[in-house]
């Protein structure tokens, strides 16, 4: 895969995410992700019960999961680039299969679409609807949510997932295309299997404590740079970096997640909202530190100017690293 190619692949899949994203009929990566995991942990429940021999077990989950991803997609890529060899009148195949695959990694698509699913509902006042909706998103508790803290999940749920859904599996993607060698759709997809790992199992509960201990603390090391460099992204955008970056670092602190809350509370600064406070997770409350300051109200409004936000965080990122590969090619 030339150089040139690797840049081409990137921009169709960052298109493929925007305008189609992920189709409900179509199998994704990580659905097979979650089956290896979810039989993997069942397996493992069922026949060990020492903290030490599942803390092991959830080293070997991590990397059978991660390293599996990326030489799965590699080898897929492998063998597309073998079939073009044979079929010299079809060279672009192996870039539109590539492309599909690293489009997979993205989840700006969804984000939105789940966003404005909820946002539907608020707008036609049907709050059990739109409560119903968000329980397929979140893992707190929504049969008793007011509107406003609906659209406080909502936010939540696009301003985290943003770093480890989008720019996170973005920043991987552009690294992987510095190094032919490895190449952008393996390298992003070890990260999505990381991440998938995390949301699965590397839940701070007794059940999976000693098992996705090694899944959590990886993905937290992966996302801690793309997190950052996300944050001044966003600091930038705002017009207000100072005041964005001096809230993050007043707030962002406090919350037990070293990517997450930077996150949400880069946003929640830039917007002027606040983020954060009580949840209900099976019935068990717990309290979350504040992010931000609650100088307007949260809206669907809001909700749409985080969804902006991504999206242009997500073309600046891939417009500076193309500026740069270019340059460094003509250079060359």
């Amino acid at each position: 895969m030339t150089d040139f190619n690797s840049l081409i692949i990137l921009f169709i899949a960052a298109g493929l995410d925007y305008l189609i994203g992920d189709p409900q009929s179509w199998f994704h990566p990580v659905q097979g992700m979650g089956w290896v995991i979810t039989h993997y942990t069942q397996f493992f429940f069922k026949h060990l019960n020492q903290p030490i021999m599942l803390r092991i077990a959830g080293v070997f989950l991590t990397l059978i999961v991660v390293l599996g991803s990326a030489l799965t997609a590699a080898l897929i890529g492998y063998g597309v680039q073998a079939l073009v060899v044979q079929f010299p009148w079809n060279p672009i195949l192996s870039i539109a299969v590539e492309s599909i695959l690293l489009a997979s990694c993205f989840a700006g698509r969804s984000l939105r679409d789940a966003a404005e699913d909820v946002l539907y509902w608020i707008d036609q006042k049907d709050l059990v609807t739109a409560r119903q909706r968000l329980s397929r998103y979140v893992g707190r508790d929504t049969e008793s949510l007011s509107e406003s803290e609906i659209l406080r999940a909502v936010l939540e749920t696009v301003t985290e997932n943003a770093t480890d859904g989008v720019m996170a599996p973005l920043f991987y993607a552009l690294i992987g295309a510095l190094f032919p060698v490895v190449g952008s759709v393996p390298l992003a997809f070890a990260y999505k299997a990381a991440s998938t790992l995390d949301s699965m199992v590397g839940y701070r509960e007794a059940l999976y404590n000693d098992i996705g201990w090694f899944s959590a603390k990886l993905e937290d090391v992966l996302t801690w740079l793309p997190c950052r460099l996300t944050v001044i992204i966003i600091a930038i955008l705002s017009g207000k970096p100072k005041s964005v970056l001096n809230i993050c670092q007043r707030d962002a602190v406090f919350d037990p997640s070293p990517n997450a809350g930077w996150s949400e509370c880069a946003y929640a600064a830039a917007l002027g909202v606040q983020l954060g406070g009580k949840n209900s997770y099976r019935g068990v409350i717990k309290h979350k530190p504040l992010l931000g300051d609650p100088q307007q109200p949260i809206t669907s409004t809001t909700i749409e100017h985080a969804l902006q936000l991504t999206r242009y965080s997500f073309l600046i990122a891939l417009g500076l690293f193309a500026g740069g590969f270019i340059l460094w090619g003509l250079g060359k």
